[in-house]
C-alpha cells in the first residue's frame, strides 16, 4: 500500500520552534505518533493533523486541471446539417443511424420544455419541422432514443430534459441562424 506524502512547511522557523518548545515543555510523558502529528500541525497554524491534511487535499483538487471538453466532429455536424433546409426543417431521414440520432436532437430542441402535448399536438409540431411527411417515424424515434416520453396509452408526450451531447449542441447552434432568418 502506498503512502501519501504531505509536504510540511512553516512560514517562520523561529515561531515553529517556540510553539514546539511550549507544547513539549508542558508534557511529562512521551508522545504517540498521532499526538506528534497533531503537535506539528498545530505548530504550523492548523487545528490538528486532520485539518492540515484536509487543506493539502483541497489544494490538490484545485491544482488538478479540468478535463478537456470532448472533441466535436465538425465534419459530421456539417454532414447532418445537409439534411436540413434553409428554414431548419428536416428534408430527409438520414440513412446512417448516428446521423439520424444527431438530427433528432434538433427536433428535441424544438419541443417545448416542461409541457405535456397530445399526440395530435406533437404530430403537428413535428410536421412543421420536417418535409418528408412521416411524423410517426420521428415521434417513435424520439421515444426510442429516450428524448421524449409518452404515456402507456400514447395520449400524452413530453420532452425528457437532459443535456445534449457536444455534437448535438453544435448542430443545434449551427442551425439556429437558419431559424432566425
Amino acid at each position: 500500500m502506498t503512502r501519501t506524502v504531505f509536504p510540511y512547511t512553516a512560514q517562520d522557523v523561529s515561531a515553529l520552534a517556540r510553539a514546539l518548545n511550549r507544547e513539549l515543555g508542558a508534557l511529562d510523558r512521551k508522545l504517540g505518533h498521532v499526538e506528534m502529528l497533531n503537535l506539528l500541525a498545530r505548530s504550523a497554524g492548523f487545528r490538528n493533523f486532520q485539518h492540515f491534511r484536509a487543506q493539502h487535499d483541497a489544494g490538490d483538487r484545485l491544482a488538478c486541471a479540468p478535463e478537456p471538453a470532448p472533441a466535436i466532429d465538425h465534419q459530421r455536424v456539417e454532414r447532418v446539417a445537409r439534411h436540413f433546409d434553409a428554414g431548419g426543417s428536416l428534408l430527409r431521414w438520414p440513412s446512417k443511424a448516428s446521423h439520424a440520432e444527431l438530427g433528432l436532437w434538433v427536433l428535441w430542441s424544438r419541443i417545448p420544455r416542461g409541457s405535456e402535448l397530445s399526440e395530435k399536438q406533437i404530430n403537428a409540431l413535428l410536421a412543421g419541422h420536417h418535409s418528408f411527411g412521416d411524423h410517426a417515424l420521428l415521434r417513435r424515434a424520439l421515444c426510442d432514443h429516450g428524448l421524449m416520453a409518452r404515456t402507456p396509452d400514447g395520449r400524452a408526450y413530453r420532452r425528457i430534459e437532459q443535456p445534449p451531447p457536444p455534437e448535438a449542441l453544435a448542430l443545434i447552434r449551427h442551425l439556429a441562424p437558419r431559424l432566425a432568418a
